[in-house]
């Protein structure tokens, strides 16, 4: 299956990939909106950030492998890029705005604790984040035009410079020797080989 941030209508929708039938697999009309979502490789759990954009703020919510909504932190900064460490442990979650990149620990049921700062920047914003098999995590720089690999240490390790200056997403091949990047200045996806 596919799932897809819907934020207009405050969807978390599901695809059924042999069919191609859309169904709304979690709904919450309190959403600002499910701007990005991650999937836990360990428990199947998805985590939504949830900007409100025109007040510089954010929540984060969890929804659970039956469509159960839960919210778990408010009044956040702009939380957008979200992503769960390969091993099912850590929570990344970053605010746009503020330039934070937040680090909780997963606990058995999915919910988070310990809350603490991962990664600080100076300058431009962020968007998508994804991790490698290795728990390095790769942001896009949004305004930058960069995406940077952060250790799970939290040091800069690498930053790969794009064509647009404007990256939001990124994802994996299923190899991992390739990153794709969304450019909302170009309109296209640009390709890191590793």
């Amino acid at each position: 299956s596919m799932y897809i941030a819907d934020y207009p209508k405050h969807n978390i929708l599901k695809v059924d990939m042999n069919t191609r039938e859309i169904k709304v697999f979690a709904h919450n009309p309190s959403m600002n909106q499910p701007n990005d979502i991650s999937i836990s490789n360990t428990s199947g759990i998805i985590y939504a950030s949830d900007p409100a954009w025109r007040d510089s703020t954010g929540m984060l919510w969890m929804v659970t492998t039956d469509g159960i909504i839960t919210l778990l932190e408010k009044n956040m900064g702009t939380t957008n890029g979200v992503e769960v460490s390969p091993d099912g442990k850590f929570l990344y979650v970053n605010e746009s705005i503020q330039r934070n990149v937040w680090v909780y620990d997963i606990l058995p049921d999915g919910k988070i604790s310990g809350k603490r700062l991962f990664y600080k920047f100076d300058d431009y914003g962020m968007d998508g984040m994804r991790c490698d098999p290795a728990g390095n995590l790769y942001i896009t720089r949004h305004g930058k035009g960069t995406v940077v690999r952060i250790s799970p240490a939290g040091s800069i390790t690498a930053e790969h410079m794009l064509k647009g200056k404007l990256p939001t997403n990124i994802t994996f091949s299923n190899d991992y020797k390739k990153a794709y990047i969304t450019l909302a200045d170009r309109g296209c996806f640009e390709v890191i080989e590793f």
